[in-house]
């Protein structure tokens, strides 16, 4: 098996330029792990300063800790917050063994939250964040106060035939440069994507110099969905194209024992970022709801 890495050393510093903005435009970190694992160096920026439960974030594929831009300042305010770049994606983490499976990705981010010291954390994923978030959860609940998830890909719903055909496009050689623009103009439910946004630029680089290695994510069965007993915010982007959101709500509602499951109408699998103010207000409602829970 491979390991993920970026098309050429150009490529690698072509994006390193596009991220170096990215970041700053993120509020300055209060401290920069690398963090060494059985799969790779995760790297973690750590932001804000210890008080109440950590707040642990997960992006979305090639997000890296610069997607949280819309979401990081509002998400302060309940205390220190953690920003991880995924092994095995585009990023400042390096992967240096196959990652095979779902318990492969739980270890590797189990291990990264035992070397920082956070025996329990609220964790926080966007879309395939969202997936690797509860992933964690269904094989190290231990280690979670609380779960949020944010449009997440594969956990309480598959893929639509529409996301998997315009995925395969913009990784195609020749077809991406036009496909990847397309593509992330059709994630934001039509609109057009500034192209000057440091999220949607370090997105689009990413995908553009970086080939990914990774294992696809498994839908949750409904057993590993029941099997969640910690609290879990699930909000769902009502014009979603990543997959059929009544359904995923449906779901999500009858098996999580704990769950907050919202269906929000016309947000778009964009939510974080176009809808900031109210999810983050809404996040920071749950986190202080489950904060004191035992």
């Amino acid at each position: 098996m491979k390991v993920g890495g970026f098309a050429s050393p150009e490529a690698r510093a072509e994006y390193e330029a596009v991220y170096e903005r990215g970041m700053a435009a993120l509020p300055a970190p209060t401290g920069i792990h690398d963090v060494r694992t059985a799969f790779g160096v995760a790297r973690v920026y750590r932001f804000g300063r210890p008080g109440a439960t950590p707040i642990v974030l997960l992006p979305g594929r090639a997000g890296t800790a610069v997607m949280w831009e819309p979401n990081l300042a509002a998400l302060l305010a309940h205390g220190e917050v953690f920003a991880v770049d995924l092994i095995g994606e585009a990023g400042r983490s390096e992967q240096t063994a196959p990652i095979r499976d779902g318990a492969d990705q739980a270890a590797w981010l189990s291990t990264a939250l035992a070397e920082l010291a956070l025996p329990s954390v609220h964790l926080i994923g966007y879309s395939f964040g969202g997936w690797l978030a509860t992933n964690l959860a269904v094989r190290a609940p231990e280690r979670l106060k609380s779960l949020t998830v944010i449009d997440p890909v594969l956990t309480f719903g598959g893929l639509t035939v529409g996301l998997v055909v315009r995925a395969t496009l913009a990784a195609i050689p020749g077809i991406s440069r036009w496909a990847r623009p397309s593509f992330l103009d059709w994630i934001s439910g039509g609109a057009e994507v500034d192209a000057t946004d440091p999220v949607a630029r370090v997105i689009d680089e990413g995908m553009r110099t970086y080939r990914i290695a990774l294992p696809s994510p498994r839908l949750f069965t409904d057993e590993q969905l029941r099997s969640l007993r910690l609290p879990v915010l699930a909000l769902i982007a009502g014009r979603s194209v990543i997959h059929r959101p009544e359904r995923a709500a449906a779901r999500a509602r009858e098996f999580l024992s704990r769950g907050q499951v919202e269906l929000w109408p016309s947000a778009t699998h964009a939510i974080a970022g176009e809808s900031a103010a109210e999810v983050n207000a809404r996040v920071l409602k749950f986190l202080a709801e489950y904060e004191t829970d035992s």
